[in-house]
């Protein structure tokens, strides 16, 4: 059994930048090339959604340059770059998060991609910018009550989320060896398997993605019963 959604934390870039003496920028550089390779490896085993997580609410407590040059690679690739993935691979592509936050020119680049992907509908892919699982939460609450909700369930909450109402990711893989959530999707993957490798992501590759696949079906989805 294979999952029909898996959502990915890419951790480990720094780390792979010291290990093979190059510049953050360039382990940066890798980190989004892979995000291209995840989506050719999820179309070959036909996984139809996938979410990322590419920048959290608390990245933007780090260097002000090391910032201000991930700003500019999401500018220059994530935008523009990938995008004749999107294309060649029939990829519907969301942003979410706290995008008022972003540089102006990377969130106006961000919604032309989405635009021109909207009528895309084989593959779905997330990218979670300014994302912290948190933030999510309170910013559903905020949201409702500015809609003046009184009273709201499970259903009508999920609304809510940057996420919506689709399906949570069936497996959540995190790369590096670290083995927390660190506060990703903590409403979504409530019930995801998870698959911790340690691989540092800019060497996360296809035999670890199937391995971790391989994981997957092993187990037995309870739900809680």
């Amino acid at each position: 059994m294979l999952p029909r959604h898996i959502a990915i934390i890419p951790d480990g870039n720094r780390r792979w930048a010291r290990k093979n003496r190059v510049s953050i920028p360039f382990a940066y550089n890798k980190r989004i090339d892979n995000i291209g390779n995840v989506l050719k490896w999820c179309k070959k085993r036909r996984i139809k959604k996938l979410t990322m997580w590419g920048f959290s609410t608390e990245n933007f407590l780090r260097d002000r340059d090391e910032v201000k040059g991930l700003f500019e690679l999401f500018n220059k690739k994530l935008a523009e770059g990938l995008k004749h993935d999107y294309k060649k691979y029939g990829v519907r592509v969301h942003f979410l998060g706290r995008l008022s936050t972003l540089p102006k020119e990377v969130v106006k680049k961000m919604h032309k991609v989405e635009s021109d992907t909207a009528k895309n509908g084989k593959y779905e892919l997330n990218l979670l910018l300014a994302y912290g699982g948190r933030q999510e939460l309170v910013d559903a609450v905020n949201r409702a009550l500015s809609l003046g909700m009184r009273k709201v369930d499970e259903k009508s909450f999920q609304k809510l989320l940057d996420t919506g109402e689709g399906e949570g990711p069936d497996l959540v893989i995190r790369t590096s060896g670290e083995m927390r959530t660190s506060g990703f999707l903590p409403w979504q993957s409530a019930y995801s398997e998870y698959y911790f490798s340690r691989k540092l992501w800019p060497d996360f590759d296809y035999r670890e993605f199937s391995r971790a696949l391989a994981e997957y079906s092993r187990r037995k989805r309870k739900y809680g019963k």
